[in-house]
């Protein structure tokens, strides 16, 4: 057994059973839904959730875990090992990083480690294999941190939004601004650049938002990330939120068509982004690979 854990949340779109074939630790977020808290993976399945915020009346939010939570959690892996690496969602996105990290500083200085490595979904996916393969080597807790937030930046998502309806709920868009993206078929294509999630641009049709993010996709790898990519350090990924299969497969078989070169991992997005954008979205990323 290693000396060092690893352990993330389901804001990485790892699930319970993919963490135990990585060998590495879960801590399932929590939402309230309704009035109700419920654990992603856990209390309610992707399938079930999506069905709930069909109905435009459902309330949801997000909530992020209590230094009590965190502390059971901890406590349960360190009686197993000598120190963890915990890595959260981008503390951009979230404050749960940073109280993470105060309470790991005053209570487990020198057991755990709280990586902030501004990374969500699929990219966060890829810092925790990273992580775990650097563990297995057997690097240290404080190694890996600082290797996974020296690379933080190195990272880059584009999601198609397929309704606004849900932007709307949360007050990111305009009553009027969604129907009219809706009936106009608008599809918009979000950015997340490290620490936060911008507008990209705004298609006409799926077809068209999926031209958009290949392109965005290929400036990056092409652009800013062409040294790594070269030296074949980076890494190519896709998302999606409560789409169907053959859809899924679909926008696989366009990435793999556009990066011949690359081995693409695929994952459903974290119900923490899906709350906010909705069923029907497909998003690809790439990232760093941390070594």
């Amino acid at each position: 057994m290693n000396k060092t854990a690893i352990l993330t949340d389901t804001n990485s779109g790892i699930t319970a059973e993919q963490a135990k074939k990585l060998g590495i630790y879960l801590l399932p977020m929590e939402f309230t839904i309704n009035g109700r808290s419920c654990r992603e993976g856990v209390d309610i399945s992707h399938e079930e959730f999506y069905k709930i915020i069909s109905d435009t009346k459902t309330e949801v939010s997000t909530t992020q875990p209590s230094p009590g939570d965190l502390a059971e959690c901890w406590d349960s892996i360190l009686r197993e090992h000598e120190e963890l690496v915990y890595i959260p969602m981008s503390s951009g996105l979230s404050s749960s990083c940073q109280t993470a990290k105060l309470f790991a500083s005053a209570e487990y200085e020198g057991k755990v480690f709280v990586a902030d490595n501004r990374r969500i979904s699929v990219t966060q996916y890829q810092s925790v294999a990273d992580a775990k393969e650097m563990a297995d080597s057997g690097r240290d807790g404080a190694s890996i941190c600082e290797t996974l937030e020296k690379d933080a930046a190195l990272s880059s998502i584009y999601i198609m939004v397929n309704r606004l309806t849900y932007l709307k709920r949360g007050g990111r868009v305009t009553a009027a601004g969604a129907l009219i993206a809706n009936v106009m078929n608008l599809k918009p294509v979000l950015q997340i650049q490290g620490e936060k999630l911008d507008a990209y641009s705004k298609c006409r049709g799926i077809k068209a938002a999926k031209a958009s993010m290949i392109q965005a996709m290929k400036n990056d790898l092409e652009g800013r990330f062409s040294e790594l990519t070269e030296k074949g350090e980076m890494a190519l990924h896709l998302a999606y939120s409560d789409m169907p299969v053959f859809e899924v497969e679909s926008w696989k078989s366009d990435i793999r068509k556009a990066f011949p070169g690359f081995k693409v991992h695929s994952a459903p997005l974290s119900l923490s982004i899906g709350c906010h954008i909705g069923p029907g979205s497909l998003a690809i990323a790439c990232a760093k690979k941390s070594r």
